[in-house]
């Protein structure tokens, strides 16, 4: 396995609020890893200031076994649906040619190979049929879909994604999550911010615990524990098993 991921003593303030709490953690090739914890956690900001996208204090982050920046072209970020702006008027595949730009000079227009690659994207998410379509007129699953069509043709190698299932149909959530298991059996490496722990078993290799602090961090089958569990959420939740599979209530 490579390395794909160190980060090393991050933290992250708000002002005076601190969001995230001394967090260090590895992750190594092929792996399909969630990052759970309740609202306000600091998932989302956890991994925006792994890619510079919040200021933070680290002892380093490297990427590929590089400087965040030096890797940045093969890494690909899906942000929550609510930080995009729906309204602004651009088609489907250009959006997914987004992903092709970090790859170009700016003086230069994508190439038929280019172009292919969005198509073979957009094929992969069942979206092509919709590639003259605006953007916002797509249904959330469908807009989803774009986006990871667009991770898809950045041809990255290590993926971040923050909430891709939430307000999703159960269509689109099943074809994300086969496309992000058979990156993972590429040797891709994939963070997921997740939020339904119903679905953590079923979807992951390994689960993070959050909340401002990493409270715990492994395979799922030896973090996904009821105690953590309790931690993390301090308390707020039931868990019970049901069939070998963990059942969660919110209390």
């Amino acid at each position: 396995m490579e390395r794909m991921l160190e980060v090393n003593n991050l933290s992250v303030y708000y002002d005076n609020l601190q969001a995230i709490n001394n967090i260090s953690f590895s992750a190594d090739s092929g792996n399909l890893i969630g990052i759970v914890g309740p609202n306000g956690a600091g998932k989302s900001s956890l991994i925006k200031a792994i890619l510079g996208l919040e200021k933070s204090t680290n002892n380093g982050i490297t990427a590929l076994q590089k400087s965040i920046n030096k890797a940045r072209r093969l890494i690909a970020y899906v942000p929550q649906r609510s930080q995009i702006d729906w309204d602004f008027p651009v088609l489907v595949e250009d959006v997914v040619m987004m992903g092709r730009f970090i790859h170009l000079p700016w003086y230069k227009r994508p190439s038929k190979e280019d172009k292919a690659i969005v198509t073979e994207a957009l094929e992969k998410v069942g979206m092509d049929s919709f590639r003259k379509r605006q953007i916002g007129e797509l249904s959330g699953g469908q807009q989803q879909r774009v986006f990871i069509a667009r991770a898809l043709a950045q041809q990255a190698t290590l993926f971040f994604l923050d909430e891709p299932f939430a307000g999703i149909d159960i269509t689109s959530e099943e074809i994300i999550i086969r496309i992000l298991k058979s990156l993972k059996a590429e040797g891709k490496t994939i963070l997921v911010v997740h939020h339904d722990l119903s679905k953590v078993e079923e979807y992951f290799d390994q689960i993070m615990l959050v909340n401002k602090e990493l409270i715990g961090y492994g395979k799922v089958s030896e973090t996904f524990k009821p105690e953590l569990l309790s931690k993390t959420y301090q308390g707020k939740i039931k868990l019970f098993k049901e069939n070998d599979q963990m059942m969660v209530v919110c209390s």
